[in-house]
């Protein structure tokens, strides 16, 4: 990946543009019209220096404009950079756009699939999105496993069979992590446990996990094929304050006080603050998508638990890299990387709506096959089907069955005997009766049967 041009420091435009033979031309810029994000796009100067300026501007006279646009919006951080200079963001038009739809969506009374909300149904869509984060968080970082293999893993339970299953594994361990401390304030520890359960035996070193990177162990980001270095991360002395600076930018209530910061910004934030710092040897992405997520859950972002991230930024990782090169080379304005993350949060919300709408169209065909061609099934079969699609996890004993349906023991139990035997449910002895469960993939063992 190229690193892209940065452009000159906003200081060194306004000494240039504010003096003697400057004057003239600051007239020009000024009089021309400020715009944070011209075209509704908060461009990078590396992509703006390739087109075409409005108003018979000079490119740089553009790049100026902007900037002076974006200065007045820009609003400082407790994140420093090693030399000591802030990172700043903004929210620009896109930004303020992003935001009210994040809202709407996945906060507060959301208008979702039912499957989401009903009590029976939906942990198996929580399950099923935790599993898919979980896969692709680590396939960021080098897992290979296959998506089959890991869901297979997972809802099986068996125990990982090398390091790219470890590092999903811990993944979705993480996830469940996160989710039972959302009434905690975030600590040291608690980043620490967490990277200690991502990287758990996937270290080439086991005692890094869970502690910060040594003076001894220096990491630099950069790019696999040429070796091009991306990111220098703070030393490792700094690394005890910086962690302090960030659990308590994370744990502000946005109460009182002079400033306000949206929960939303505050969590893209922590996600951006610890992939900078990088203050472990590995497992930091894994360990900053996974504080993203418990900050979203906290600030009441409830649908977040059924997104994932990580399969929109897998499908084009490049933009997820490149939004961190704009920030640290155009005087650290994270509002790139927010964008970025917001346009990604916006796609995985009409991910999970386009994915409950198949499904349920899926369950629509499969009911309406059912009745229609199945006709050596009775009333009472084709009922307790049509539940099963829609309750993939209800229990059906023979004595629940006779006192639905008004019928006598052995007829119930003729009823689930045969749904066994043409392979809709399976049986399991629970005590001194047996229970009966939909399989897997049920519709399309509807549609199938013949």
């Amino acid at each position: 990946m190229r690193i892209p041009e940065a452009p000159t420091p906003f200081a060194k435009l306004w000494r240039k543009y504010t003096g003697q033979e400057g004057s003239k031309a600051l007239i020009k810029v000024l009089s021309a019209g400020l715009h944070a994000a011209p075209d509704g796009q908060y461009r990078h100067w590396d992509t703006l220096r390739h087109l075409t300026p409005p108003n018979d501007l000079s490119v740089e006279e553009w790049w100026l404009t902007i900037k002076f646009a974006r200065t007045a919006m820009l609003r400082e951080l407790p994140l420093r950079d090693p030399s000591g200079t802030p990172f700043r963001y903004a929210l620009p038009d896109p930004a303020l756009q992003l935001l009210h739809h994040i809202d709407r969506h996945a906060s507060g009374q959301v208008a979702v699939a039912e499957p989401v909300t009903n009590p029976a149904t939906k942990n198996y869509y929580l399950v099923n999105s935790l599993t898919e984060e979980a896969i692709t968080s680590s396939q960021l970082e080098g897992a290979s496993t296959t998506r089959e293999v890991a869901k297979e893993m997972i809802r099986s339970g068996r125990a990982p069979r090398d390091r790219s299953e470890r590092m999903i594994f811990n993944n979705y361990r993480a996830m469940n992590h996160i989710r039972a401390h959302l009434d905690e304030p975030l600590t040291k520890a608690f980043v620490f446990e967490v990277h200690r359960i991502v990287t758990d035996g996937t270290l080439d070193r086991p005692d890094a996990a869970g502690r910060f990177r040594r003076s001894a162990e220096p990491i630099v980001v950069q790019d696999e094929i040429d070796g091009s270095v991306f990111h220098t991360p703070p030393p490792a002395g700094e690394l005890e304050g910086r962690l302090t600076a960030l659990c308590d930018f994370a744990n502000e209530d946005g109460d009182g006080g002079e400033t306000f910061t949206h929960p939303l910004v505050r969590s893209i934030l922590l996600h951006f603050w610890l992939a900078y710092d990088h203050p472990f040897v590995d497992g930091n992405g894994r360990t900053a998508r996974a504080l993203f997520y418990w900050s979203m859950l906290k600030h009441g972002y409830w649908l977040t638990e059924y997104l994932s991230i990580s399969r929109i930024l897998k499908k084009a990782p490049a933009k997820y890299s490149r939004s961190f090169l704009y920030t640290e080379t155009d005087d650290n304005d994270v509002t790139y990387f927010l964008l970025a993350q917001m346009s990604v949060i916006k796609q995985a919300i009409a991910g999970l709506h386009a994915y409950l709408k198949k499904k349920i169209a899926d369950l629509q065909t499969a009911e309406a096959m059912m009745r229609r061609h199945h006709a050596s099934l009775n009333g009472r079969q084709l009922a307790l089907l049509s539940h099963a699609l829609k309750h993939g996890h209800a229990a059906y004993t023979i004595e629940k069955h006779a006192n639905s349906h008004k019928v006598v023991y052995q007829t119930a139990r003729t009823d689930l005997l045969a749904l066994e035997a043409a392979g809709f449910v399976e049986k399991t002895k629970v005590g001194k009766e047996f229970h009966f469960y939909p399989v897997p993939r049920l519709a399309d063992r509807i549609k199938r049967f013949q």
